[in-house]
């Protein structure tokens, strides 16, 4: 884990104690739409090849950045899924 991705989860974790059960499933569920994937595919193939622009990288990174958020609040949830139903 990155120090950056540290620090975001660091301040996520009231958001995650604001989860009900029900919204903590939601989130693990959530996935990107099949346009939005694809449009990030096309993205990260033109990031990999360097053929992208100076504003397609921006929309690329502010992409990531949201992925990265998602996947800390996804992983957040898990643990409070996991943890009820250990209790």
């Amino acid at each position: 884990m990155t120090s950056q991705t540290k620090t975001l989860s660091n301040l996520l974790e009231p958001v995650a104690g604001c989860l009900t059960l029900e919204g903590a499933q939601q989130l693990v569920e959530l996935r990107a739409s099949p346009d939005s994937q694809a449009r990030i595919d096309e993205l990260a193939r033109k990031s990999n090849t360097g053929e992208i622009s100076d504003s397609e990288l921006a929309e690329y990174r502010s992409l990531v950045s949201a992925g990265t958020f998602i996947s800390i609040l996804q992983s957040k949830a898990r643990q409070m899924l996991k943890a009820s139903d250990a209790a």
